[in-house]
């Protein structure tokens, strides 16, 4: 490959000298290893991999720059800045959070009385709230630019070579060992060579070339490591990324501790951040699912690491955490201490105070709606909104397919008829809980390659006699033969197919016609409740149940209400929206201040369509622009799950929600449907007889 850029006289990747003095500071301040309490996270996160560079825009440089200068000169390392951040930030959070309490206590009085007072100090009030979001919204920008902690340990472009040679035993083939060789850019700006503003973007790189990548000033700040987090098992494998890791530890550790400012001891600093960021954001998809992956880490930190630095017992802490959380997210539905919820609600998140704010200030619709109020979906929607963290819902089951406390016998003997008398809202509440339950065990990665897992572009994406385990790798495998791969992706959507399922099924065993035409309109009121809420994954589940060639021919939909049968056509609507585009759902910023879901399958086929077409050039290196687009529509994941709904959990009903739709998720429709005289057009008796009387008359003049 042929570098577009200057060589290594190039300016670097567009860093300011404000960010290139905080380097310089922080060099000076955090040369000695990390103790337990100091040990920090050092994971980009989703909005590193979806802004990119334009994550961190200039005024946050500035603010942290001057940040701890009202105290003394000497203040300017980064843990006196990140003490003073997290005060302010406590602070504004505070006062936003009582400024919000006394908003929404002055709108309840003015919806009651209806005072000129009230109502001339609501909207100066709404206009103070505003500020203080986005006060808040930015100082927590500026506390997730705690990657400046990794950053001062990158390397100028000219040193990457060096990154390449430190490795002792790497197996790689992949000469010859010089940048231009390996990466391959290209300028944002023509004929800017020469010029200090001038910008070179990565484009390309063989799969060396992107892991020295790693080790690049300013790689964490512009998203890459987060994008190669995410991407990087296209053309590498788990143990080939860690061996790459592990390799620039051991040939740089003895000699890391002597002189800071070395590309050794850069090198070596920046291989213990790469690595904790990917236990930290890829331990459930990498090395919770390969034990010989996470018994290579432990014992090289156990036997290299932990007696020379102090990294080593940091990592070792981390990964003990990290699988701790992972086997313990089961054990969560056992309840909560007081205490701990105590806690709890005074550590309510940015994304909790902004949804309040959000949902008193504004109600507006979605724009695809086709009725222009809110029609019989009114009655259901007079129950008070519960948004309290204190009651987070607790997750109790792993899936809707495990057995809960209440027997499938009780639930048959309720059948239906619980779910006429729950109002649609209830409902909408707790299967958009149950929902959540399941969309926060996946990970960005698992919507990966999905097309080597079966899943196609179809309703019904996983047969439902075939099961996550038997599903074998098709030829269209896009991770390296030996990768492996979390088929998470695949319980998620039978779980959607069981939902669409048990909505099918629910109708069709209805005896007589109009309790189904109550259900159908319960189940459309539903849908209509979850896409407003932006539960978009229950909304197309119970789309499909509707959809389905049995339920579409009943007789009920004949005499359904107009207004309920218009709800129809807006669901399909709100279906050719989140198809339309792969990032749809995060415009504007709805999507930072209100809880979503998206839909698996509709994902999962935008990023099939992202991974159409070669990965490769002509001379064998890997696209890197393919990947980071890849990265940018799967870390919305990560993004919505960072904002969690906060309805009241109704464990009895969800209790008999799972047993539902556990009864029905393998049943078959048309077979139920066959035992049901009311799925059937009737024709009236006198009619019948007739034409019985006429087909008899007809029969007997061809004998005569």
């Amino acid at each position: 490959l042929q570098s577009n850029g200057c060589g290594p006289g190039f300016p670097e990747e567009n860093t300011s000298s404000d960010g290139q003095a905080m380097i310089k500071i922080t060099e000076k301040s955090c040369l000695a290893s990390p103790s337990l309490p100091d040990f920090c996270g050092c994971s980009p996160g989703w909005s590193s991999a979806f802004y990119g560079a334009e994550c961190f825009d200039s005024e946050v440089h500035s603010y942290l720059k001057n940040l701890g200068n009202q105290k003394s000169s000497e203040s300017q390392n980064i843990d006196a800045k990140k003490v003073e951040l997290e005060q302010l930030l406590m602070m504004e959070t505070k006062n936003y959070r009582k400024t919000i309490k006394f908003y929404q206590k002055l709108l309840q009085k003015e919806r009651r009385s209806k005072g000129p007072e009230t109502k001339s100090m609501l909207p100066k009030l709404r206009g103070q709230l505003q500020e203080m979001k986005s006060k808040v919204q930015f100082l927590e920008l500026v506390k997730k630019y705690q990657m400046m902690y990794a950053e001062q340990w990158g390397v100028e472009s000219y040193v990457l070579p060096t990154v390449i040679h430190s490795g002792k035993a790497d197996t790689m083939d992949m000469a010859p060992m010089d940048e231009s060789s390996l990466l391959l850019y290209y300028n944002t700006e023509k004929h800017q060579c020469n010029n200090q503003n001038g910008v070179r973007v990565l484009q390309a790189g063989t799969p060396l070339g992107l892991m020295t990548y790693l080790y690049s000033r300013n790689a964490f700040l512009e998203g890459y490591v987060q994008q190669f987090l995410y991407t990087f098992r296209y053309f590498c494998t788990q143990e080939e990324f860690l061996k790459f890791l592990l390799d620039r530890i051991s040939s740089t550790l003895s000699s890391a501790s002597l002189d800071p400012s070395t590309p050794l001891t850069k090198i070596c600093n920046r291989s213990f951040y790469i690595l904790q960021a990917w236990i930290e954001d890829c331990y459930s998809v990498d090395f919770a699912t390969n034990t010989d992956l996470l018994s290579t880490l432990k014992e090289f930190i156990s036997s290299k690491v932990a007696s020379l630095n102090g990294y080593g017992e940091c990592l070792l802490s981390l990964l003990e955490d990290a699988s701790a959380r992972k086997s313990g997210s089961a054990d969560l539905c056992s309840g909560v201490d007081k205490g701990e919820e105590e806690s709890e609600e005074g550590r309510k998140s940015l994304h909790s105070l902004c949804k309040k704010l959000s949902e008193d200030v504004s109600r507006k619709n979605f724009y695809w709606k086709l009725s222009k109020g809110m029609g019989p979906i009114a009655q259901y929607q007079r129950g008070q909104l519960h948004t309290g963290s204190a009651v987070l819902p607790k997750p109790c089951c792993s899936s809707f397919t495990e057995e809960s406390s209440v027997s499938l016998a009780r639930a048959d003997e309720v059948g239906s008829v619980l779910l006429m008398e729950c109002s649609a809202q209830q409902l909408c509440w707790q299967l958009t809980l149950l929902q959540q339950e399941v969309f926060n065990k996946c990970h960005p990665v698992h919507f990966l390659n999905s097309r080597a897992l079966g899943v196609k572009d179809k309703c019904v994406a996983v047969p439902k006699a075939v099961s996550a385990e038997t599903v074998s790798l098709k030829v269209c495998n896009l991770f390296l033969s030996k990768c492996i791969q979390d088929q998470y992706l695949l319980q998620l959507l039978k779980n959607a197919d069981s939902i669409s399922t048990w909505v099918a099924a629910e109708i069709v065993t209805c005896h007589t016609t109009k309790r189904q035409v109550s259900l159908l309109s319960k189940f459309l009121l539903i849908a209509k409740c979850c896409y407003e809420q932006r539960n978009f994954a229950t909304a197309m589940q119970i789309l499909a149940g509707l959809e389905n060639l049995i339920v579409r021919q009943l007789p009920a939909w004949k005499i359904l209400p107009a207004k309920v049968a218009e709800i129809m056509e807006e669901l399909k609507a709100v279906e050719v929206f989140l198809k339309s585009d792969s990032l749809c759902l995060m415009e504007g910023d709805r999507f930072k201040t209100l809880p979503t879901i998206p839909s698996a399958h509709v994902l999962a086929m935008h990023v099939q369509q992202l991974e159409t077409g070669g990965f490769t050039m002509t001379n064998g290196a890997h696209k890197w622009t393919k990947l980071r687009n890849i990265a940018k529509v799967v870390s919305q994941v990560h993004a919505f799950q960072e904002n969690p709904y906060t309805y009241a959990p109704d464990f009895k009903l969800q209790s008999y929600l799972r047993q539902r739709i556990t009864r029905f998720k393998d049943a078959d429709i048309s077979a139920l449907a066959a035992d049901n005289c009311a799925n059937f057009h009737q024709i009236p008796a006198e009619k019948h007889s007739r034409k019985i009387q006429d087909t008899l008359r007809r029969m007997k003049a061809t004998f005569q």
